[in-house]
């Protein structure tokens, strides 16, 4: 059976810091990918003292956090370069209110990961017409034309099939019967990149599995508590599901429906939990528990933040332009080497 990919029209679905040693690739957006939106044309080389601000969603998120000191102490390394981190939760109005701040006291450039994605073009346009050179990171921007914005931060789709491959071999280990079994794909429906985790989850698993659980989606903003109160209504609704399968946009989600089930009374041995971002899926590990957080895809907010931070200065500093996407490595880990891995557990 082929797993269709995360819908919100079908009820269910079936079978989709400081770390300098993680490699990151620039790639080229040279195949039919929209070229980015010229947002610094004419603008000349500066020397001297910079400062570059980072607005960043839910900024008080392990991974945001891990995000801003990589940019500030990748900022530091290079001298004579400050970054500001603004938190603007999920607020997009914050966001457009703290980009014309930044505007005016003339920062050098601005990188955003932006709470709504709908706010592009009018992100784009300002910077723009600043002439000041505009980075999108984690999240991608789109101008009123369709042209992306440059980005960095992970393929979402890529991490997508990581999971989903990582999920479909601890099923396939475990010999439970789909008809007893359920998958919970959690996350924030209206987001690009969690659109395209959580398809790629589910295409991925459904190539390696015959005959695929059925899949239930399950909307939130990606926080734990969302994710942890939402699934509590698909656990009262599934009394007679046996075993659960659960990934997600990121840690968050994931870790929260994990937790609802456990409270739930399902043991952590019917719970086959893999994330995004091991943040916090490596506190049970640390700790020693038996969890139903099986495994996580390692991501690392401080690569992202310090490759930001990187291309923008070269961009000020020597008027290289800014690459299309600059794409960071991930690596799958469990409780046998998230340590060797290099996460950071706080």
């Amino acid at each position: 059976m082929t797993m269709k990919t995360w819908s919100w029209n079908n009820k269910h679905l079936t079978g989709a810091a400081g770390l300098a040693v993680l490699a990151l690739v620039l790639t080229a957006c040279s195949s039919g990918q929209a070229t980015p939106a010229p947002v610094a044309s004419g603008a000349a080389m500066k020397s001297g003292p910079i400062e570059i601000v980072y607005l960043q969603k839910q900024g008080d998120q392990q991974y945001f956090v891990d995000q801003a000191n990589g940019a500030k102490a990748l900022a530091k390394s290079l001298g004579d370069v400050t970054v500001t981190e603004v938190n603007l939760g999920t607020d997009a109005n914050k966001a457009i209110s703290e980009l014309d701040a930044a505007i005016a006291r003339g920062v050098a450039g601005i990188v955003m990961v932006a709470p709504d994605q709908a706010i592009g073009p009018q992100v784009i346009d300002k910077a723009k017409a600043a002439g000041i050179p505009l980075l999108a990171s984690d999240d991608g921007l789109k101008a009123a034309d369709g042209a992306a914005a440059p980005f960095v931060g992970f393929n979402g789709t890529s991490m997508g099939s990581s999971i989903g491959d990582k999920a479909a071999d601890l099923y396939t280990a475990a010999g439970w019967k789909a008809s007893d079994t359920r998958i919970i794909a959690v996350g924030k429906a209206d987001l690009s990149v969690c659109v395209q985790r959580l398809d790629g989850a589910a295409s991925s698993f459904g190539k390696k599995v015959t005959g695929a659980p059925a899949s239930i989606p399950v909307g939130t903003d990606n926080s734990v508590t969302d994710a942890l109160n939402k699934a509590g209504g698909v656990i009262t609704a599934n009394q007679g599901v046996k075993h659960w399968v659960v990934w997600g946009c990121n840690d968050e989600s994931e870790t929260g429906v994990v937790t609802a089930l456990q409270n739930a009374g399902v043991a952590p041995a019917d719970i086959l939990g893999v994330g995004l971002g091991a943040y916090l899926t490596c506190k049970d590990w640390a700790a020693g528990q038996d969890t139903g957080n099986k495994a996580s895809l390692y991501i690392s907010g401080n690569d992202v933040g310090s490759a930001a931070i990187k291309v923008m200065v070269d961009k000020i500093r020597n008027g290289v332009a800014l690459p299309a996407e600059t794409i960071a490595a991930t690596h799958m880990v469990d409780a046998t080497n998230w340590k060797a891995e290099g996460v950071v557990c706080t």
